[in-house]
């Protein structure tokens, strides 16, 4: 008899890890729906992506995890795991007029980098709001001469200053410092720092 119940207790131990490990993957969550699963009193987090995003977002770095397909359940389909997510309505802010997405494609900025180089510093202020005020009229003073040209207002404590451009050499800086004291700003000098450079 105990032979008999020995082999039972073999077989069971080892039919039942092979049977759990088997279908383990086919329960396993993905990150999303981890997110998405709705406990207790807490909130209710619902995410809409494409597939390409949902397969990014749920693969490993060894491929795939293993889950089941199933596509995107509506709102009649009646799933209960998941709460049924509500549609949305655009806002304003998201509604954009026809064309601007290829503007915005226009003005992207390119990547840059960061490097040793010049700027043609216009104002240094103190850190009252009228030395703050007066640093972006005088950006924008700039900007209307010189559309190209990146012009800078930052707080560097305890003074506003606004700088202009992205120079690698002096000879560059020094010809923004000609131009601009030719349009009135007496005030400005050059100084070194770190600048943004196109990265190619």
């Amino acid at each position: 008899m105990k032979t008999r119940q020995y082999q039972i207790l073999k077989t069971v131990l080892v039919v039942l890890p092979f049977y759990l490990f088997t279908s383990l993957p086919l329960t396993a969550q993905t990150f999303t729906q981890r997110l998405q699963k709705h406990s207790g009193s807490q909130g209710t987090v619902v995410i809409h992506q494409s597939d390409s995003i949902d397969q990014l977002v749920n693969t490993t770095v060894l491929g795939n995890v293993n889950r089941p397909q199933t596509p995107p359940s509506s709102p009649a389909s009646g799933n209960s795991s998941t709460p049924a997510a509500k549609p949305v309505t655009p806002t304003t802010a998201d509604k954009t007029p026809a064309g601007q997405d290829e503007q915005a494609e226009e003005i992207a900025k390119p990547r840059t980098i960061k490097a040793i180089g010049y700027r043609v510093q216009a104002f240094a202020g103190g850190n009252s709001r009228a030395d703050r005020q007066r640093a972006e009229a005088i950006r924008n003073s700039i900007k209307s001469h010189f559309p190209n040209v990146p012009v800078y207002v930052h707080f560097y404590s305890p003074r506003w200053i606004c700088r202009v451009g992205n120079y690698r050499t002096y000879e560059e800086a020094h010809q923004m410092l000609s131009s601009l004291k030719s349009l009135g700003f007496d005030q400005c000098t050059i100084v070194k720092g770190k600048i943004s450079v196109a990265s190619y």
